[in-house]
Order: structure tokens, then sequence, then C-alpha cells
């Protein structure tokens, strides 16, 4: 198991690769259909509410029942993964396989892809503290900044490659 701390630099990344296992502690923040569209307008109006470099996205909705990733391959999600990469984000967290223009968009922005198993209860389990940062009117799929400690996962895109 890797370890990662957060924020991560381009070094690090460069040492990851497909199959590795991750464990992954620091900050990272939540997005899904509703909010990560709007974080990359505010980012293309030179407004972005928080510092992206080195970070961590999970495409998830933040709750009391829990904290579990959706499926990034949807339209809304993975249409805002080459902008995030290319303002810094460096981790993507959720579920599902990306295209092939999106795996060469991590490829060209040094940022990497990581899947997490869909366990709500193993994930809630691992987070510190979280506040919401961004969009508090989409309520669970608001931005939130969570505070987390071993978020286990498998690097699933890396360097234009892919486990599917």
């Amino acid at each position: 198991m890797k370890k990662i701390q957060t924020p991560i630099n381009d070094d690090e990344i460069n040492q990851l690769k497909v199959g590795d296992k991750v464990s992954i502690s620091g900050t990272i923040y939540t997005g899904r259909d509703a909010a990560l569209p709007q974080l990359v307008e505010l980012i293309k109006n030179d407004k972005t509410p928080f510092n992206l470099k080195g970070t961590a996205i999970m495409h998830t909705a933040v709750s009391d029942a829990g904290v579990s990733p959706t499926t990034s391959n949807k339209e809304e999600i993975e249409s805002t993964i080459p902008i995030l990469s290319q303002k810094g984000v460096k981790i993507h967290i959720g579920k599902g396989s990306l295209s092939d223009e999106t795996c060469k968009s991590l490829k060209e922005n040094n940022s990497i892809f990581v899947i997490t198993p869909p366990v709500a209860a193993l994930i809630t389990s691992k987070i510190l503290s979280k506040e919401c940062v961004a969009f508090e009117n989409e309520g669970i799929e608001a931005i939130f900044k969570l505070e987390v400690e071993n978020i286990a996962g498998i690097v699933a895109i890396s360097h234009g490659k892919t486990i599917w």
C-alpha cells in the first residue's frame, strides 16, 4: 500500500502506476453532477474558490448517511476532469471507466484516477472532518472539503494507461 498525503506533487504522481494500491490522507474535495460543472465555470472566469494545486477530488455527495463514490463517467462529471486537472487537481477519485480522451487529458496534466470500492461505511469512517466550501444550495451535492485518513483505492488510470 502506497501512502499518499495531499497536497501531492508531480514527482509523487510520477511514482504511481496502474494497479498500485493507495491510501490517501489529507484534504480532499468532493463534487457531483450539480457542483462540478459550476466549479469549472468559476475556474474559466478566474474565480476558483479554493486552491486546487495538488488536491484530490472525490466524485461523491456528502450526507450524514455517508460518503460513497458516484459514477465518474457521467457527462456532467467526466467533462470536468480535464479542466480540473489543468488547474492542479492531481487525483480524481470515483468509479467506472473513463473515455480515451479523458485518459489522455489525465496524462497531459500528470494527474491520475483512483477507484474506490463503493462501500459507504468504510469510506465514511475515514473522514475526520467536513466543511461545505462551495455551492451550499446544492445540498449533499455541494463541494465539501474533507479531512481524511487512509482512504483506500487502486490507481485505475495513470500516465496514459488504464486497468480497462
